[in-house]
């Protein structure tokens, strides 16, 4: 792959000869580029995805690269992180957002080329399809974001948006593995990335919009929101970040007031 290349080659420009990390001019106006899947996109057709309404509410410029159906692997292997590190400057701030697409066995015959390897560590599979190997979903968000980091940019790991949690007319509230994941790939690249748990704002915000309103925003299906729930979902996720709902991250400082008041 593309991307491993490119990740040595940012870890040796951002490192002295004994691996001591080079000091870099931050900038005036940072750039936010954004990772993640259909429910961050741009899309369409009655549908859209919260990354579109996040420069609403921040003071810095976004640059949305999510793209529908992927997961953390499939983003990986299309040399899309890899798009993303060569744009990347230092002071930049890269946001990852992956759960939805990243479920399921790569060892099946029919692996769709977007299953992680079960587990959150360096576990790995053999794609029952291909015969390459598959990492974790933790190995894939951690070696993007330390390639983001080596390069002078902060990192934001966001867990997965929730499903609708009102479909069946009664709050359900389950937990993926992959939000813990994502709190766990955070801590594990540690100087230079933040968690924000992206999954419990919007459920918080759910449970108190209540059941009609929060299934007005689902016109199709119970994933993919109308542009109304993604601004709702992308409040949802500055509001978490200005209040500091899961610590400090690189994004508060750049947050519009007044901050959103939707969870």
């Amino acid at each position: 792959m593309v991307y491993w290349s490119t990740l040595l080659l940012a870890g040796l420009a951002a490192s002295g000869a004994h691996g001591t990390p080079v000091e870099v001019a931050r900038r005036a106006t940072p750039t936010v580029y954004l990772a993640g899947d259909s429910t961050m996109a741009k899309t369409g057709n009655g549908l859209m995805g919260w990354g579109e309404y996040l420069a609403q509410y921040i003071t810095l410029p976004v640059v949305n690269k999510a793209i529908a159906g992927r997961s953390a692997r499939s983003y990986t292997e299309e040399g899309r992180f890899s798009e993303i590190e060569q744009l990347v400057q230092a002071d930049d701030i890269v946001v990852i957002e992956f759960g939805h697409n990243d479920g399921g066995s790569p060892s099946s015959a029919s692996d769709n080329g977007r299953s992680d390897c079960p587990g959150a560590g360096d576990e790995t599979c053999t794609s029952g399809k291909t015969g390459a190997t598959v990492y974790t979903f933790n190995h894939y968000v951690e070696a993007a974001a330390r390639s983001f980091v080596a390069k002078g940019a902060r990192v934001v790991v966001s867990s997965q948006t929730p499903n609708n949690l009102w479909e069946t007319g009664t709050f359900v509230y389950s937990v993926p593995r992959f939000v813990g994941y994502a709190a766990a790939a955070a801590e594990h690249v540690g100087a230079g990335a933040s968690f924000v748990d992206h999954f419990q704002a919007v459920a918080d915000m759910f449970l108190k919009l209540g059941s009609a309103k929060t299934n007005a925003l689902y016109p199709q299906d119970h994933t993919h929101t109308s542009p109304e729930g993604a601004d709702l979902v992308a409040q949802a996720f500055v509001e978490a970040v200005g209040k500091r709902f899961n610590g400090t991250t690189a994004l508060d400082s750049y947050v519009k007031s007044p901050l959103p008041a939707v969870f």
